[in-house]
């Protein structure tokens, strides 16, 4: 990356953090994030050309892909209903199905989010569907 680029993305990432101040309107911080993301593209389509014209070089194409295959795997601690971190794989699996199943069955937990009035379907005048305990 060149300093242009990095120059791009700290002023970027200080009008992020102005527009959560409300010091910069949100036009503003729209065109920074436009901009950003634009000359991150021609970066990485000027790499991806440069690795196209030099074939030969197989190391420095072989080094990019495998760049690129990464994946980031990992899940977070999770906090439980109770308030207690969950840092084992499996606990974490088990909270998660816990509380997607409870959306499922109607027991929905104090974390589901609740959906803004006036978006979305009517459910005033109807009951949600929900999935019964002998539909499982």
């Amino acid at each position: 990356m060149n300093k242009e680029l990095l120059d791009k993305l700290k002023h970027k990432k200080e009008a992020y953090r102005g527009w959560k101040q409300g010091q910069v309107a949100w036009e503003e911080y729209r065109e920074t994030v436009q901009a950003a993301r634009d000359q991150v593209r021609n970066a990485k389509a000027l790499i991806e050309l440069n690795l196209a014209r030099n074939v030969k070089d197989k190391k420095s194409f072989y080094r990019y892909v495998s760049e690129k295959r990464r994946t980031r795997e990992n899940v977070g601690p999770i906090k439980k209903e109770t308030g207690d971190l969950v840092n084992w794989n499996m606990k974490k699996a088990k909270v998660l199905n816990d509380f997607f199943a409870s959306f499922f069955t109607g027991k929905c937990s104090s974390h589901t989010t609740q959906v803004t009035e006036g978006k979305g379907r009517d459910w005033d005048n109807e009951e949600p569907p929900t999935v019964g305990e002998d539909q499982v």
